[in-house]
């Protein structure tokens, strides 16, 4: 589709309105137009107009009316809802699949790919509403019943990053949803379009089914992400984005005793044994250091390779990339778009001169493209003599630093040594070097694979890391927990009043 296509596909003008609390109903504010670029090209896509304080107090408002409601209509019911949801996110995959590749960068079929997992998710949220399980615990005390069950837990903030414009808000929303709560968004400034045209189908799913404020939308920078993390109405805030940001959000709600779900930052690492069959670890390794441009949380950043192989790896690895298709994000034949913003290309420069600084020698890459475009760098190989500072950051641009390894003990500590603990790999023919690294000694990320890269996970199982990743968890698994709240139930159905632990009292 052409980019005048796509935006018309969704109605989308030269200027429109990022704030948004229900059905047709689209808040005009008095905050700063926030201007889309078209990372491919430099040139502007059009421009939407965020929120200002009174108007996010607005959709806050309407949430809080819409979740009194809400949180009575029975789970299944809610989870019809979310299935409409997934169905017309069937309907559009493909423009909005476009439009997430024209706005943000990504290659087409990732594009598509990210709203296969909105309409995953939808999918297992829908089974979820019949699944909102509480336990019956045995009582101690005679002619008693002891359970637990869930309650909705109010109006929540998502705040979900540039990368994933569209996925990661969904795994959020069709969660918290089906469990009973409504929901404001703020997306990153850097892709208001696609959540302006993303808010369109959900006011059209809420209109079908007569309701409004379930899902909300208030586009805006900073000062809009301060003030859901700081606003004691929203009882959870779900935060995407940096370990710096993520800080500061974790303790602006923290201090108002709220809840946050955090996903920052990932510095992944992939060991590579002696028995690895190098031919899928090249694969996986391509696929997670170059897909998105390196802008992924689990893109892989490190590359801990044993020294019998690291040669012929690092062979293999600089072939690869030099035949990399580079180019328009929406040629199918295209392999590597553009980095996001300006600012991306100048960190991924700074951390390839300090990567030389500091004793690495540069196999292939990172030269600027601007015969591509303005933002396109080619993908960058390493060859690091120790993890340095810089490797040891994370820089989100595709930067891959190869290392070598003479023993388990030494990969696997080079692995565990970054702050960051969000997905992890190796590859390896050996079932007990498999089974150590997957052990309690082993990788200590939230996400761990044998023979399968860092970056690619489903929606069935929980996503999220540990250490400065923030422990969040999101999707799948039992991760819908997090937008509830538990509460424990005794019921005596006896005429006797006994008291738990034995106690007498009078």
């Amino acid at each position: 589709m052409t980019t005048r296509a796509i935006l018309e596909k969704f109605e989308l003008k030269a200027e429109n309105m990022g704030t948004s609390s229900g059905v047709g109903d689209w808040l005009k504010t008095s905050g700063p137009m926030i201007e889309s670029i078209n990372p491919t090209t430099g040139e502007p896509l059009g421009k939407v107009q965020s929120s200002d304080a009174s108007a996010y107090s607005q959709v806050v408002e309407t949430a809080q009316d819409a979740f009194k409601s809400w949180r009575m209509v029975p789970a299944p019911k809610r989870g019809d809802v979310v299935r409409d949801f997934g169905n017309i996110l069937r309907d559009y995959k493909e423009p909005l699949g476009d439009l997430v590749s024209l706005e943000m960068g990504k290659i087409q079929v990732e594009g598509y790919g990210e709203v296969q997992e909105m309409i995953d998710i939808c999918d297992f949220a829908v089974g979820l509403s019949r699944q909102l399980y509480g336990i019956t615990m045995g009582s101690e005390r005679p002619n008693h019943r002891m359970y637990e069950q869930w309650h909705p837990l109010g109006p929540i903030g998502i705040i979900s990053a540039f990368n994933f414009p569209v996925a990661v808000y969904s795994w959020n929303a069709a969660l918290a949803a089906v469990c009973g709560d409504t929901m404001i968004w703020k997306p990153s400034e850097l892709t208001p379009l696609v959540s302006v045209a993303t808010q369109k189908l959900a006011n059209k799913v809420m209109a079908d089914h007569g309701l409004r404020g379930v899902f909300n939308l208030t586009v805006g920078a900073g000062n809009i992400g301060q003030l859901i993390s700081e606003d004691k109405r929203l009882p959870l805030v779900s935060f995407t984005g940096s370990i710096p940001t993520g800080r500061k959000v974790a303790t602006a709600v923290a201090s108002r005793l709220g809840r946050s779900i955090l996903e920052l930052g990932g510095n992944n690492a992939i060991i590579i044994t002696e028995t690895a069959d190098l031919d899928i670890a090249t694969r996986g390794i391509v696929f997670g250091a170059v897909g998105t441009a390196g802008q992924r949380c689990t893109s892989t950043r490190r590359i801990i390779a044993h020294e019998s192989i690291v040669d012929t790896l690092a062979e293999r690895l600089v072939t690869a990339y030099e035949t990399v298709p580079m180019g328009d994000p929406l040629d199918s034949s295209t392999l590597i778009g553009p980095l996001v913003a300006e600012r991306a290309v100048r960190a991924m420069q700074r951390a390839l001169e300090q990567a030389v600084q500091d004793g690495g020698e540069l196999l292939t890459g990172g030269k600027l493209r601007p015969d591509v475009g303005p933002l396109f760098v080619e993908p960058a190989i390493v060859r690091m003599p120790m993890q340095s500072a810089i490797v040891q950051e994370e820089t989100f641009a595709p930067i891959l630093y190869l290392l070598d390894y003479t023993d388990w003990d030494e990969a696997l500590s080079m692995h565990n040594e970054v702050t960051q603990g969000l997905s992890s790999a190796i590859f390896t023919d050996s079932l007990r070097t498999a089974e150590r690294f997957l052990s309690h000694e082993g990788s200590d990320c939230g996400i761990a694979n044998v023979n399968i890269g860092t970056s690619g996970a489903e929606i069935g199982g929980a996503f999220g890391g540990e250490k400065d990743t923030g422990g969040g968890r999101e999707s799948g698994s039992d991760a819908w927990k997090g937008y509830m709240r538990r509460q424990t139930n005794t019921i005596n159905w006896s005429t006797d009043l006994p008291l738990a632990q034995g106690i007498e009292f009078g």
